[in-house]
């Protein structure tokens, strides 16, 4: 797997006016998801992020972001149809399960936000968590990567000790079935697996 960390991604401004967003209190063992979103278009779904600020962000870094997919998967690019830009509060308990993304993701990325220390995103090998590589904490850190099926495994949890909040930029595309295509592998039993795993998860956690 390819994994591009950039640090000191974000400019100041940006950087301090999305740390300033007032978010809602949450519980050490819950997580937040603010949805914002917005298209080619300029169409706009949002959560906490004012519109103009939403379309600031798209505007400074949709062509970075475009670079990086067209560096890590240029056979995605021409795929592309809107942007996410979610901003996520994980609480200090909170363990997010080892995953590898839906397939609408064409490159997924997270700018870590606040707070000064916690822990980062954890990359493996496998779905059972061997090869684990850990890309350290960092405020302004972006790390990106493509998402493929049943390989880009990850995860995220905090550190025990305080909330982490972080915001995810992904470049998303709603052309599902051309994703499988250039990934070479089954659009039904991809999304039958993909509808499948929130279940067995929530599953798993009660019986465990």
């Amino acid at each position: 797997m390819k994994i591009k960390t950039i640090d000191n991604f974000l400019k100041e401004k940006d950087l301090k006016d999305l740390q300033s967003i007032s978010l809602k209190k949450i519980g050490k063992e819950d997580v937040k998801i603010y949805h914002n979103s917005i298209d080619k278009n300029n169409n706009i779904k949002n959560d906490c992020i004012d519109k103009n600020f939403l379309i600031r962000l798209n505007k400074t870094y949709h062509e970075i972001a475009l670079n990086l997919l067209k560096e890590l998967k240029p056979e995605k690019v021409e795929l592309y149809d809107y942007s996410d830009f979610h901003i996520i509060e994980t609480g200090a308990n909170y363990k997010y399960p080892i995953h590898d993304d839906t397939p609408n993701k064409l490159l997924s990325g997270v700018i870590y936000l606040n707070p000064f220390k916690n822990s980062g995103t954890i990359f493996y090998e496998t779905k059972s968590g061997k090869g684990k590589k850990i890309v350290e904490w960092k405020i302004n850190r972006a790390v990106f990567f493509c998402r493929e099926d049943r390989s880009t495994w990850h995860s995220y949890e905090g550190d025990g000790l305080s909330n982490r909040i972080a915001l995810v930029y992904n470049l998303m595309t709603n052309k599902v079935k051309e994703v499988y295509k250039i990934e070479k592998k089954s659009y039904f039993f991809g999304q039958l697996r993909h509808k499948l795993n929130p279940y067995l998860y929530r599953f798993f956690k009660i019986v465990i």
